[in-house]
């Protein structure tokens, strides 16, 4: 019995796929004996022997993003940024996941991948990057403290949880981000300072007046914007940055005990009725 069902039209792609794909980033020259192997590579140009011996691990960072080797005081503007946001700390949900993973006995190398898989997220982590960066791009030629009016006059105050009025900014366990605002500070007195920080102060300071200020997202998207990295990598750049300390609290709690993290008592969970 055939289906009274009409068939879908069946259309034909007209993309037309390259052969290989291509990379300004990387090039491999093979090996005389295998193509295979590669007997050298270089990053945008530049021997990855040399930059082992002369450059730093930002350097490079900066060059397979940007394209070019940044000057000296665009590299401590990146490496004082990445020092700052090391470790998201133990408040933060992504090292929780960590350290969940961890005590937990998951296999080590999954540790980092579920971290970062969490702080991948919308809440102060990485997936607000994007946009943080689009707002400051789009908002910094105007008055920010009249930016920051507009905003608290067209937005309305939950009555519950934390208000982020625009990406990267906001407030924090109902609050203001001390420390991100410390770490803001002292980015802008570097030589490489530009003027996304800066507008990102004023910005701030306006805000403090209602409880929200920085947050760590938008210190981060404030220093990629005025270093011209491009907002779709910036959420990558991120979870790089807070690597390390995601890793070193998964590994702290891999060798204890299911006991060294809380359990949560029965009186603590809430089921909501239908």
């Amino acid at each position: 019995m055939k289906s009274s069902k009409p068939s879908a039209q069946v259309r034909k792609r007209s993309d037309v796929f390259v052969k290989r794909p291509a990379t300004r980033i990387w090039q491999e020259v093979p090996s005389a004996d295998n193509p295979y192997i590669a007997a050298q590579s270089l990053c945008h140009g530049y021997d990855m022997i040399e930059l082992m011996q002369k450059r730093s691990f930002v350097d490079v960072l900066y060059l397979l993003f940007r394209g070019e080797l940044p000057s000296v005081d665009e590299a401590k503007l990146l490496e004082t940024l990445m020092i700052g946001f090391i470790n998201p700390g133990p408040r933060h949900p992504a090292t929780r996941a960590a350290m969940n993973a961890g005590v937990g006995k998951t296999d080590p190398a999954l540790i980092l991948p579920i971290a970062l898989t969490t702080l991948s997220g919308t809440y102060n982590a990485a997936g607000t990057l994007e946009a943080s960066m689009r707002f400051l791009r789009k908002q910094q030629r105007q008055n920010a403290a009249e930016v920051a009016a507009r905003l608290v006059e067209e937005n309305e105050r939950p009555e519950q949880g934390d208000w982020h009025i625009a990406p990267g900014f906001g407030s924090y366990y109902n609050g203001i981000d001390l420390l991100s605002a410390e770490i803001a500070k002292h980015l802008r007195g570097l030589p490489a300072a530009g003027s996304v920080l800066h507008w990102g102060q004023q910005f701030t300071q306006a805000l403090n007046k209602e409880g929200m200020g920085w947050l760590a997202t938008g210190v981060v998207a404030a220093v990629l914007t005025n270093l011209g990295f491009q907002p779709r990598a910036a959420a990558g750049i991120y979870q790089i940055m807070s690597a390390p300390g995601l890793l070193a609290h998964g590994s702290e709690l891999s060798n204890k005990p299911i006991t060294a993290m809380p359990f949560i008592d029965d009186e603590d969970y809430f089921i909501e009725n239908d």
